[in-house]
């Protein structure tokens, strides 16, 4: 038996999946493949996105009581998890969005019998230090929240998550750790600095970085949810390049930034108000914060189809319209 057929519960019916924060652009590229063979319920807390006639989409905040009229409406299977607030909203909306409602939706997958979760995590939780190793894998310590109060949110989900995991085997959870994730429609932190013509770095420092496609994340959120592997996955590929080498490769003129006293660039960054370049996430732009994907690419297959290159290209062209 599939799968696929065990979420349906196996009368051959086609699964429904949930997936929230559907209005982002690696939603859509998930939805996409996912409605092929799945039936996909859409939550957002921004809009109702418009994905189609064949895809039910709700605006809705998962921390309100009508969240949970959407699983009553539904026969919900499974949930791809990818709703969670970046680094351009407040410490405690991130909280409230990325921890409390992220517990709230795993009671009710646990309530309402849902086989399969995906959650969308991120490479940050390991914290941007020094003494990082030069790849970390699943086992690392996850430092960020030790090093700035911003990332608690980030490292509070995933030891939620990690809890559902172990706890509730039943929900056949998945949590993924990607590194920066780049591409067309992207919007996040690092595609907004790779987008404009000028960009800052640190004097003295050109921390490795990898980059993986949004074509390529969809991918491998849909190979996790497709397939058992109940763990904890970082995704990435086997390349990197200094940060400075990255911003060349982008069309990106550089802009030196001192790195001394410590505290000179976080105050550049806001007296600036370079929402590209956050206060709280400098030291990322001082330190190597390389993770190790071996173990997802072995337990599911996956291999990047987009080099980093491709990636690179996409912003370089985009300066030259």
């Amino acid at each position: 038996m599939s799968n696929e057929q065990e979420q349906a519960g196996g009368d051959g019916r086609r699964p429904t999946v949930l997936v929230t924060g559907a209005a982002g652009t690696l939603a859509r590229q998930v939805i996409r493949g996912l409605k092929v063979d799945h039936e996909v319920v859409a939550v957002d807390f921004r809009y109702a996105a418009r994905l189609g006639p064949r895809v039910p989409s709700y605006k809705v905040d998962v921390t309100k009581r009508g969240f949970e009229d959407v699983f009553r409406k539904h026969d919900i299977d499974g949930i791809v998890h990818l709703g969670r607030i970046g680094e351009e909203s407040s410490r405690e909306s991130r909280y409230n969005a990325n921890v409390l409602g992220s517990r709230r939706l795993f009671d009710l997958a646990l309530n309402y019998d849902v086989h399969k979760v995906v959650v969308l995590s991120t490479f940050y939780v390991y914290g941007a230090d020094a003494y990082n190793p030069a790849l970390l894998d699943e086992s690392s310590p996850l430092k960020a929240s030790n090093l700035t109060m911003d990332l608690v949110d980030s490292v509070e989900l995933e030891n939620l998550a990690n809890i559902y995991l172990w706890r509730y085997p039943e929900l056949d959870m998945s949590i993924l750790r990607p590194c920066h994730i780049a591409g067309p429609g992207v919007r996040n932190t690092m595609s907004v600095l790779l987008s404009q013509p000028m960009a800052p770095f640190l004097v003295g420092f050109s921390p490795m970085m990898q980059f993986l496609h949004v074509d390529d994340m969809a991918r491998a959120v849909e190979m996790a949810f497709r397939h058992r592997g109940r763990g904890i996955y970082n995704v990435a590929p086997e390349d990197w390049l200094p940060y400075q080498d990255v911003l060349r490769e982008c069309g990106c003129m550089g802009i030196p930034v001192p790195s001394l006293p410590p505290r000179v660039p976080a105050t550049l960054s806001r007296l600036m108000r370079w929402k590209s370049f956050p206060s709280f996430l400098v030291d990322y732009f001082k330190y190597p914060v390389v993770i190790d994907g071996s173990l997802f690419r072995q337990t599911f297959g996956f291999a990047p189809e987009h080099s980093m290159a491709d990636v690179f290209g996409h912003y370089r062209h985009k300066k030259q319209r």
